[in-house]
């Protein structure tokens, strides 16, 4: 039976198997109370997670008032959320908006879905789902795990018809996914990857009653648990990264242990925004942009171009003195190089675009393509720069 080692060093000792809630029990019943979740021999674990065998264990726990949450107590707060935020949305957008992945970042969290024709999400429905939100951590109903062999999980996704967890549970089993042929797919051990392999699914409250979510967890023990969470924005992504598949919608949102650490957190968003050097530099005139030279592109006026000159000679003289030596490289590189880097598909509207792709214009040169026709065809253009090229010819030499 196991023997738990905890951080400090003292053992406890038990006759049966026991969750993380009984460990924190044994200990105290405060220490249980504000438990959120464990760390088993450095793996972040759900509460309930069951302990059968010698190890060592830490509860994470919510901080106490006026102080900052632990890193893990975040992580299990935010991935919660997450799903609080996806169930939220479903609820005001539709059911039929499909998932596909929502991991916890350093600042909140994010999920990437595919929102059907004829549906929107936009910032306008922002006050909407931070209402639902609100009402689901006010429910307080538990994160409920449950596992399904990987034949029944992946028969019931299927049948879901959402392609996004399919390929989700295939690849969580090892298995070669089987709607997703993209260059991004992840390097598979054919070895080790089995349909007898367990899938495990959070119910946020009853299984087969409340909203369920294919997910490897860890989770709060409810989601009264979460504190105070909100939808922030909205951005485009595509699927695994891949700009030749499907075009998601990447919903951001944050959470924290309490309201009053939320609206701090939004307090200094609008701070650093008051404070962003694209409006300070602007309105003290160090630069200009013109977006007939392109957006992002600097001209400096002679009061900036003093600063610049002056921060530029102190940086060089500070790498001096701790042995660096200069390299310069291009402003500008070839499209297949932001392509590699996996920077083209998320910028690719906001850079100052190629006329066309190298690719697409020998494909169309290899059709047969004339040169009036091949103006009308090539893609690659935004719309700011079609629009721009059309208002300069006074034709219409890019189509829309």
């Amino acid at each position: 039976m196991p023997t738990i080692t905890l951080p400090d060093g003292k053992t406890k000792s038990f006759d049966k198997p026991v969750t993380g809630l009984e460990v924190a029990q044994s200990i105290g019943s405060g220490l249980a109370r504000a438990a959120l979740g464990i760390r088993v021999n450095d793996e972040l674990r759900d509460l309930s997670s069951v302990i059968n065998a010698d190890c060592a264990v830490a509860i994470v726990t919510a901080p106490k008032p006026g102080q900052p949450a632990s890193k893990d107590a975040l992580f299990l707060m935010r991935h919660s959320a997450a799903h609080v935020m996806a169930e939220a949305i479903q609820d005001v957008i539709g059911k039929d908006v499909q998932l596909a992945y929502g991991p916890p970042t350093d600042t909140g969290f994010f999920y990437d879905m595919f929102v059907p024709e004829g549906k929107k999400i936009s910032s306008e429905h922002f006050e909407k789902i931070n209402a639902r939100i609100a009402e689901i951590l006010k429910e307080d109903r538990p994160f409920t795990r449950y596992e399904q062999s990987g034949e029944e999980g992946l028969a019931r996704l299927k049948g879901e018809g959402n392609k996004y967890k399919v390929d989700n549970a295939e690849r969580a089993m090892g298995l070669p996914s089987s709607v997703y042929r993209g260059p991004k797919g992840a390097a598979q051990d054919d070895a080790r990857g089995s349909r007898e392999q367990r899938l495990s699914f959070y119910a946020t409250g009853t299984p087969g009653k409340n909203w369920e979510d294919l997910c490897r967890g860890p989770h709060v023990p409810s989601t009264g648990r979460i504190g105070a969470a909100r939808v922030m924005s909205l951005a485009s992504s595509y699927w695994h990264g891949d700009e030749n598949s499907d075009r998601l919608i990447r919903v951001y949102g944050t959470a924290f242990p309490t309201q009053a650490d939320l609206d701090a957190y939004l307090a200094q968003l609008e701070q650093a925004k008051a404070r962003d050097h694209r409006v300070i530099g602007a309105k003290l005139r160090l630069f200009h942009i013109d977006e007939d030279v392109g957006q992002g592109l600097i001209l400096w006026t002679p009061h900036g171009s003093i600063v610049r000159k002056e921060l530029q000679a102190f940086i060089a003289a500070e790498l001096k003195k701790q042995g660096y030596t200069e390299v310069f490289t291009p402003h500008i590189g070839r499209l297949e190089l932001y392509k590699t880097s996996g920077h083209f598909p998320y910028y690719k509207d906001s850079q100052f675009a190629p006329i066309v792709e190298r690719q697409a214009l020998e494909e169309l040169s290899a059709s047969g393509c004339t040169c009036s026709e091949m103006m009308h065809r090539v893609e690659g253009v935004s719309e700011r720069l079609a629009r721009g090229i059309n208002e300069r010819t006074k034709a219409q030499t890019i189509a829309p």
